[in-house]
This record gives structure tokens, sequence and C-alpha cells, in this order.
């Protein structure tokens, strides 16, 4: 059961996050983001998002693990697409909680590894498996 000050968090760091930062860096062209398919809408969600390539998999940590609305479209659908440095590939998402997120994300971006460390709750590993598009 999620403690109060967990939900606090959650629920205004969602908020900042759909209404302000998202909005804005969604329309940054070098800046990362996860396209799903949404599970209720059919509909592609493209959220901004930190991470690393390494080889022919994108590395991400999500600070509210299955909370995440885009974590509960990759449950439904694991197909993503990633647009990274400007040029998309489609992948097939992994979540991996038996992962130690902590550690993984030392080998991440440090800028966002720390907002993900300061705001998360529930950290959840990614792996997408990546292919050209």
């Amino acid at each position: 059961m999620s403690r109060p000050s967990s939900d606090l968090r959650f629920r205004l760091t969602t908020a900042f996050q759909r209404y302000v930062a998202n909005p804005l860096t969604r329309r940054l062209p070098s800046h990362t983001l996860l396209e799903t398919t949404g599970r209720v809408s059919g509909l592609p969600r493209r959220t901004p998002l930190g991470g690393r390539r390494v080889g022919d998999s994108f590395w991400l940590v999500s600070e509210f693990g299955e909370r995440s609305q885009y974590v509960r479209n990759i449950q439904a659908d694991p197909r993503v697409r990633v647009r990274i440095g400007g040029r998309w590939y489609s992948g097939t998402a992994h979540l991996l909680p038996d992962d130690d997120p902590v550690a993984r994300l030392r080998t991440l971006p440090r800028y966002n590894s720390a907002a993900v460390r300061a705001l998360g709750t529930d950290l959840l590993t990614i792996r997408v498996d990546l292919t050209d598009d």
C-alpha cells in the first residue's frame, strides 16, 4: 500500500509533467520520445523521457513503475517507437522488475537520473529492443 506522501508526490509530479513539462519537451526536435499505443484509445501517445542507447537497446527507468501511463500502455502492447537524436526506431519494450533500477540510473544520463531518483517512488527498469524504422 502506498504512503500518503508518495501519493501526493505522484499526483503533483504527474500533473506537472502532463500539463507543463511534457508539452514543452515534446516540441524539442532532439529530445528523446517514447511512443506507445494508448491502451484504451488506440492512439499514439508520446512521452518525453531520458535514457540511453546501448547497442541495439534503449534503457530507461520509470519513476512511478506500473503507475506510469506509458508503462501501463506497454503492458497492453509492448510494440513502441523511440525517437533518439531526431531519428525514430521501432522496438519492443520489456519491463524488468528484477533489474536494479538505482544501479541502472548510474549508467544513464546524469540530469534525468537525478530527477528520477528525487521524484520517483517506485522505480522500474525498461529495456527497448530496437530495430530500424
